[in-house]
């Protein structure tokens, strides 16, 4: 790394926490305010994309390695339609969150909270994928780090 970037490096690495914790707050309080899980997948992405155009692609990519961005997409639209599926099979309709617990209202919580990180998992593996086809492939990784 150059030593020009320094300072670029410093704030980068003092700012990449607070955007997470930011994201948590988004992810978390999205069911009772704005922002939810397409808010926070994004900020969450954001702070992963910041790191990788900071200190490089390759560094991002040992960080989080794209077989893990692909498997992250899966999980979230698992939890998404997992949600939905056992909400049918106790006897609702497709995402009807009132059946997932003896209190509906308790089931509305927990199904939105589900619902809102499948989304949030979903959209920041879309997004660390986007950016990792158009950044391309790091030059020092062959195809078994890729």
């Amino acid at each position: 790394m150059m030593d020009h970037h320094l300072i670029l490096r410093v704030v980068t690495k003092l700012l990449v926490a607070p955007i997470l914790l930011f994201g948590l707050y988004v992810q978390f309080h999205g069911d009772f305010g704005p922002g939810g899980g397409f808010q926070a997948g994004v900020i969450f992405a954001v702070a992963f994309i910041l790191y990788g155009l900071v200190f490089s692609l390759k560094r991002l990519c040992k960080t989080v390695p794209d077989w893990l961005v692909h498997r992250l997409i899966a999980v979230g639209l698992l939890l998404y339609a997992g949600t939905g599926v056992v909400s049918m099979f106790l006897g609702g309709a497709f995402l009807d969150y009132n059946v997932l617990s003896k209190d509906p209202v308790a089931g509305q919580h927990w199904g939105i909270l589900i619902i809102e990180l499948g989304v949030g998992i979903t959209v920041f593996a879309v997004m660390l994928a986007i950016y990792y086809a158009f950044a391309g492939r790091p030059p020092a990784l062959d195809d078994a780090d890729w």
